[in-house]
Order: C-alpha cells, then structure tokens, then sequence
C-alpha cells in the first residue's frame, strides 16, 4: 500500500490522503514520516536540487487515514496556518462505530486536558485547569451489519479531539484501544479518516474542494458506497431510525 496519493497540488500547498500507520512528523520512534516521503517525491518530480521547503501545516494521528495538508512555501505555511488559527478551513471527517448515539446529529462541547507523558487526552464537561474548549458537530449517516458511520465537523482542533468526544459519549472509535474500543483492528489503524476539505486558498484566491479516498479494504469500501447512496437521495429511512 502506498503511503500517500496527492490529492491537490501547486506551487504554495500539496494535499495528500495518508494511509494510515504512518507518522506526519518524526517522534521518539525515529520512523520513516509522510513528511520524509512527501518531500522526495517533490524532489524526484522537480528534480530539485539541495534541500526542499515543506512543512505540514497540521497533524493526523498516526492510526488514522485521509486528508494532511503541507505548504512548499513560506507564504504558503503562513498564510495556511492562519487559515486554520481562524478556524476558515472546512473539515469533514468519517468515523465507524459500533454503537448508535442517542441522537442522530447533534453538538458535542468538551474541556481536554493532554497528558503528553501518556499521550492520552481526557475529556471533561465543565472547564478545569489547564484545559481547552473542544467542539463539534456530528450526524449519523447509515449502519452496515453492526457499524454505524458518523460524519465528523470538529470546529476546534484540539489533539485526540474527535476519538475522546466520541468516546465521552459512549461511542468509541472502531479499533480505537486507546479510547475505549474493546478490540484494535488487525491493522493497528482506527476507523476514523479525514475525508473532506474546504478552503479558500490563501494565495491564489480560489475555492479548494478536497475528497480523499477510503482506504482500500472491504471494510471501508462498503461505508463508501453508503456515501453515494445518500448523494442520490437525501431523505434517506436510515437517517430516521
């Protein structure tokens, strides 16, 4: 399996669909990242010479797949950053899991507290010190056998945010150990892939729509074809359960 497919590119930004299992940035494991793999396709693809500029303007967790954005600019890094500080970027992303919320959309506000020595982000719901506002919005958007499919809107992006809120509701992540899911996935990945992007390039000034895939396994592939389903019709019974 390749480590990553571009999805969008030019001079300032590339975005890629990472698998997941790989790191965006190097941390005390010292594996090889998407950051690594990223800059020498660029290399190779430009034949560039020395050193190439990239640098990701935001971070996936290693378990999960689906949309990473990097600048090949300074101006790129700095304007896209500030684009995600102001919160104007869109994000959407698909999480699996096995129990049903009580509601079929809804808001979900928390105060996270990281505990970097354990890498573990625990929720709370009324602020305590040193914690940070969470938010987002979710709905549910069909069940195939046992799985229900949740589209995901974080409004904050706070580390762990999506995987702890869904588990502080009683809806863990599928393969998510770390948050409460009772078995990993044989892959050691999560179901949980960042799967849409909207922005406004900062640079260039025009719209940006970005899709990535769903990973390449039957798993994931029937919930995808749950999402073109729900494209052709809107009022669907499942959505009403």
């Amino acid at each position: 399996m390749k480590d990553f497919h571009v999805v969008y590119e030019d001079n300032h930004i590339i975005v890629v669909n990472k698998r997941a299992g790989i790191l965006v940035q190097s941390d005390a494991t010292r594996d090889t990242t998407l950051t690594d793999v990223v800059r020498l396709y660029i290399k190779e693809k430009y034949q560039k010479p020395g050193d190439v500029f990239l640098h990701p303007v935001h971070r996936l967790d290693r378990p999960v797949s689906g949309l990473v954005v990097f600048a090949r600019t300074s101006k790129g890094l700095e304007r896209m950053t500030e684009l995600f500080r102001k919160r104007a970027i869109q994000k959407v992303y698909w999480a699996v899991v096995r129990k049903k919320p009580a509601e079929n959309q809804g808001r979900l506000v928390h105060w996270l507290v990281k505990d970097e020595a354990r890498n573990v982000t625990t929720a709370y719901d009324e602020e305590v010190r040193g914690s940070q506002r969470a938010e987002l919005s979710y709905k549910v958007l069909g069940k195939i056998n046992l799985h229900y499919l949740l589209e995901v809107q974080p409004i904050t992006g706070r580390p762990h945010q999506i995987r702890v809120q869904l588990a502080s509701m009683g809806c863990p992540i599928r393969g998510d150990i770390k948050y409460g899911y009772d078995r990993p996935n044989p892959d050691a990945s999560i179901n949980l892939h960042a799967r849409r992007l909207f922005f406004v390039h900062p640079v260039q000034k025009i719209p940006v729509i970005c899709k990535a895939a769903v990973p390449p396994n039957q798993f994931w592939e029937e919930f995808l074809e749950l999402d073109q389903e729900e494209v052709k019709d809107k009022n669907l019974d499942y959505l009403h359960e």
